[in-house]
């Protein structure tokens, strides 16, 4: 096993991606690429909605949270084993109709919709859309009445919590472009707010602390904030919130040092603090709703690359370039994630070569990582990094007029397409002459 289960040696000495040699889907699909293990999703979605049931009760509802990693094939599969989905945009929105995702299982977070989008997910008939500000109350307010519809909604509220991740994944704060802070009483004047628009049903609140966490204090400090906050708004208008979101956040491993986190026991252990604190504070413990994302698909994926050239200096360091890079991967330049990579034609050789894996593009910054431990590689070999199903495709840009890696995804050491490699002819599509 190579960090997860799903991940070996066979017996030519290559990597195995559940049973795919990822050798031949290199050589079969080229590189760079995407490889996604479709089982890994599936248990993890399953993980989720099982701990869910049984910590919260029958009407539990994990949202996979799709910014992570979004294109039609990973909504199907969602859908599939019976999670609701967070959407961020009217793209992700889009996609998620063109894979016949229900909509009513459909809540619509972002701090600035626009009126486009607002509308977007009203003629969808979006189940839920989690309001971030009293502008954005405003604008749903008129266009829902325009429509003669009511929609039932959430409040994003900032629960003033620092998990200790970087600051870039981090949204639990007072200082948030996200929500309404309860200590600055902004979250229960958005909540009077709400109460009093015809159109719109408030059935309770969301937030979110950040991303990466491996530590349940963050959450068990969320939920607390929070039920404080659902009994304080009880006592103050008289409404009983049915619903509260914890978000997401939960980390994964991306390196053999990092720790791994039971899932279940965690959310059995939400479970217990919201059940315990209703009580004490003589509510009704509301539905709960977690939002996994990374948690869901981060370990699923392995990029394939192709080494270019291997430079050493002398007193300095080693550098492997290879034919993808930040345009793929912008994790590394964005937030110095670290990342485990290996040699996928050599993978059962000793990793005993220390180099700062490069990309192709014209950008000194353009990095996989630095000081990564590999089999020494030479040009033409498969380089693979792993833990790459999260914030990678999703976040691929076309920098340097590079087209965007295809998605496979794998089942049983079979593959199959999920979306086609970009040609150069796409990245002109949209040229006006």
């Amino acid at each position: 096993m190579i960090l997860y289960p799903h991940l070996d040696v066979n017996t030519a000495g290559h990597l195995s991606i559940d049973g795919a040699d990822a050798v031949a889907l290199a050589r079969e699909f080229g590189t760079p690429a995407y490889i996604l293990c479709e089982d890994v999703i599936r248990e993890n979605c399953r993980t989720y909605l099982n701990a869910a049931r049984r910590a919260f009760g029958p009407d539990a509802l994990p949202l996979y949270a799709s910014k992570a990693l979004c294109f039609t094939a990973v909504y199907k599969l969602v859908a599939e084993e019976g999670l609701g989905v967070d959407c961020v945009s009217g793209g992700e929105l889009y996609t998620a109709l063109r894979a016949g995702f229900p909509a009513e299982r459909i809540y619509f977070h972002g701090n600035n919709k626009t009126d486009a989008d607002l509308q977007m997910a009203l003629d969808m008939g979006v189940g839920t859309v989690v309001a971030d500000n009293c502008d954005e109350l405003e604008a749903l307010e008129a266009l829902a009445a325009k429509a003669g519809k009511t929609q039932r909604i959430l409040l994003r509220i900032t629960p003033g919590i620092d998990p200790h991740t970087h600051r870039a994944i981090s949204t639990g704060h007072v200082d948030s472009k996200f929500g309404s802070a309860i200590v600055t009483g902004q979250a229960m004047e958005i909540s009077r707010l709400a109460l009093s628009k015809k159109h719109l049903v408030l059935a309770g609140f969301h937030c979110h602390v950040g991303s990466q966490i491996f530590d349940v204090e963050p959450f068990r400090d969320a939920a607390h904030i929070m039920l404080q906050f659902i009994a304080d708004v009880k006592t103050e208008t008289g409404f009983a919130a049915t619903e509260l979101n914890l978000g997401g956040g939960l980390g994964v491993p991306y390196t053999e040092y990092d720790r791994k986190i039971d899932y279940a026991a965690v959310i059995a252990e939400i479970g217990e603090i919201v059940r315990e604190r209703s009580a004490a504070l003589g509510i009704v413990a509301p539905r709960i709703i977690l939002e996994p994302g990374r948690s869901l698909v981060a370990a699923a994926g392995v990029t394939l690359y192709t080494v270019g050239s291997v430079k050493q200096i002398p007193g300095f360091r080693n550098y492997v370039s290879v034919d993808g890079g930040m345009p793929d991967n912008p994790r590394y330049a964005l937030y110095q994630s670290q990342y485990t990579a290996l040699v996928a034609n050599r993978a059962g050789e000793p990793r005993d070569f220390v180099a700062t894996v490069a990309g192709r593009c014209c950008e000194s910054g353009d990095l996989i990582g630095e000081g990564m431990a590999l089999q020494k590689p030479s040009r033409g070999d498969i380089l693979a990094v792993l833990t790459t199903g999260a914030y990678n495709y999703a976040m691929a840009s076309n920098y340097n007029r590079l087209p965007r890696p295809p998605v496979v995804m794998v089942k049983k050491g079979e593959a199959r397409l999920a979306v086609k490699r970009e040609t150069f002819e796409d990245l002109v599509r949209n040229d006006c002459e």
